[in-house]
């Protein structure tokens, strides 16, 4: 019993045109802003030091602004219409903006290069929401990190490539022709892959514009702050790009006087650094299993963190020699370990955010998805500058650029600790997750053909070890609600999961009537919101490693909630560790067969009309076979 073969999302039409038109999009963006600020900063005659460094921070403000401006207005555009032909018509805008600019280019008018890079940004602006909106109704649950996980690898690796080829083209001797023929061509193939994009139907047609960017806006951030688990989300999104682009933006400063490096040396760190997000996102497939993994999500915290520190440590003061070239430099000391410590930052960053975007498109209602993208994109554009400004303020004090990226590292651990608190479902899964990879191989069957994506359901499973919530937690992407037996519950060290998980202690009738009558009423509330419910109906461990006599209580369940029931089992687990293999060892609680392989098996959901606890015994005990 296997899952069925996943299929490469790249050769598929419901992605690859939608993917290749954002890359290019991205790639695109960049060749033309890296074009103008050269052109600006070396080639312009007659320009003074105190106008290219208005002219450069007046671009990169003129980028962001329309996020601001146009964002509230893009998500509710994106909701009302169908999704593919909007994309056409912004791909269509973005032909004659390049036009646009190619006439700037010619006439070397910085005022009107600003005004077409302004137009960019509301092109971008309008894009976003789309971007991320309709990745849900293309692609099924199991195959949104897949999905997320190549748009941000590509965007990344496109940013990278955009900015480098727009700098080497504005910089040859026929520099603006080049730039001006790339950018048309980019545009008009953008456009062409855009017009393969299946049709992505309206999630909210009868919606109203609300041309108001303010009241707009409001409305946007208090639909995400209706969920609290997306909204956290947002902001933990919103947080990265803050810490990106306090990294970012100094790179070059740092590169010239802590590192040594002349512009070479600035590419490589840029190649470095994007190429690790890329890796993380790509990761983030691996890691998670191909399931919206929120576990990923601390992990990343703590990289963004470590590295952070350690980059501070690896070029604490200002270099000795300075202009040193990419191959001068990387024979430096100490050069390897600022590379290293720039691509795991890169990687931790992957890792952080690619399930935070897969997260807000699962848990966001389709609606109201494309409009809180929209303040998510509001929200991010907003850290930004307010990360450009904290940089002035920090650097203004006294602070060096090395003493910056430390501070951002210690604040990012502040910032972590801070939404894990108020949302310790990132936390717990991160732990779950952490604990089945060093203690056990798992091999997963049928989970994603027969749990749910919505509604009530209860999962049964054979009882082997105590950590058995963990695994089956930590292999459905459904947060579910464990009924468990309550001295379980309150083991030292593992109450914190099980508490943060909401898992519902239970006790026989006769240690505990109360409990065992609070426990059926939570059961039922968990049922009739649409939650799933897990049940180990054996009422205990194994003490031999065979299924156990299933309790009735299941049927005081059904009879009371009639949902769908759906059996798993647990295969290889036991001798393993935290499970019992004897009387002697039940006593003495010594684990076996450490990293042991196991499997975790799911079948077809049963109705609950005439389902019998004996009837859920025989069909686990049949799926179990004869490998406890």
């Amino acid at each position: 019993m296997h899952d069925a073969p996943r299929e490469n999302l790249l050769g598929t039409r419901r992605f690859s045109p939608f993917f290749w038109t954002q890359t290019l999009g991205a790639f695109n963006d960049n060749v033309f802003k890296n074009a103008l600020v050269i052109l600006v900063t070396f080639q312009i005659a007659g320009l003074s030091q105190e106008q290219i460094n208005l002219y450069v921070n007046l671009a990169a403000g003129l980028f962001i602004l329309p996020f601001f401006l146009f964002s509230a207005t893009a998500g509710q555009l994106a909701e009302k219409y169908e999704k593919s032909r909007l994309i056409r018509w912004i791909k269509l805008a973005e032909i004659g903006i390049m036009a646009l600019g190619v006439v700037g280019l010619y006439l070397g008018s910085v005022p009107f290069l600003l005004g077409v890079l302004f137009l960019m940004g509301a092109q971008s602006a309008l894009f976003g929401p789309v971007k991320y909106s309709i990745l849900p109704q293309a692609l099924h649950p199991s195959e949104l990190i897949t999905g997320n996980a190549w748009v941000e690898a590509a965007t990344f690796l496109a940013i990278l490539l955009g900015t480098m080829l727009g700098g080497w083209l504005i910089a040859q001797s026929d520099g603006v022709p080049g730039v001006g023929a790339v950018i048309v061509a980019v545009a008009i193939l953008g456009y062409l892959t855009s017009r393969a994009i299946p049709p992505a139907p309206a999630a909210a047609p009868e919606l109203k514009i609300n041309w108001n960017a303010i009241t707009e806006t409001g409305r946007n951030i208090a639909f995400m702050r209706g969920n609290r688990t997306v909204f956290l989300s947002v902001l933990g999104i919103s947080w990265f790009w803050f810490y990106g682009a306090t990294f970012l933006a100094q790179l070059p400063n740092w590169t010239k006087l802590n590192l040594g490096g002349n512009e070479e040396v600035v590419t490589l760190l840029l190649t470095v650094f994007s190429l690790g997000i890329g890796l993380g996102s790509l990761l983030c497939e691996k890691l998670s299993g191909h399931k919206v993994e929120i576990g990923l999500v601390p992990l990343g915290s703590i990289g963004l963190s470590l590295f952070g520190v350690d980059i501070y440590f690896a070029a604490p003061g200002e270099a000795l020699i300075t202009g040193l070239g990419a191959a001068a430099w990387l024979a430096k000391a100490g050069s390897t370990r600022v590379l290293i410590d720039l691509a795991l930052i890169g990687i931790s960053g992957g890792l952080f955010i690619v399930p935070l975007y897969a997260l807000i498109q699962t848990r966001s209602e389709a609606s109201h998805r494309s409009r809180i993208i929209a303040g998510n994109n509001i929200l991010n554009a907003a850290f930004m500058v307010v990360s450009a400004v904290l940089a002035i303020v920090l650097l203004g004090a006294g602070l060096n650029i090395p003493q910056l990226f430390l501070a951002a590292a210690i604040l990012n651990a502040g910032v972590a600790i801070f939404i894990y608190t108020l949302v310790p479902e990132f936390l717990m899964r991160f732990l779950a997750w952490m604990m089945i990879r060093v203690l056990y191989r798992i091999r997963v069957s049928g989970l994603e053909q027969h749990i749910p994506e919505e509604g009530a359901a209860i999962v049964v499973c054979n009882h082997v070890s105590f950590v058995d919530a963990l695994i089956v937690g930590g292999s459905v992407r459904r947060p579910l609600r464990f009924v468990m037996y309550h001295k379980i519950f309150k083991i030292p060290g593992m109450n914190f999961l099980f508490r943060t998980a909401r898992a519902i202690p239970i006790a026989p009738f006769k240690e505990d009537p109360m409990m065992l009558e609070a426990a059926y009423a939570e059961i039922d509330r968990a049922l009739k919101n649409g939650e799933i419910v897990g049940l180990f109906p054996e009422g205990g461990l194994t003490p031999d490693g065979s299924v156990q006599s299933f309790k009735p209580g299941i049927e005081k369940i059904l009879a009371a909630t009639p949902v769908p029931v759906i059996p798993l089992a647990v295969r290889g687990l036991w001798g393993s560790m935290w499970s019992r293999i004897n009387s002697k060892m039940r006593r003495a609680r010594l684990p076996r067969r450490f990293r042991a392989e196991i499997e975790l098996l799911a079948e077809a959901q049963i109705a609950p009309e005439g389902l019998t606890a004996a009837m859920l015994e025989a069909r686990v005990r049949e799926m179990r076979g004869d490998r406890a």
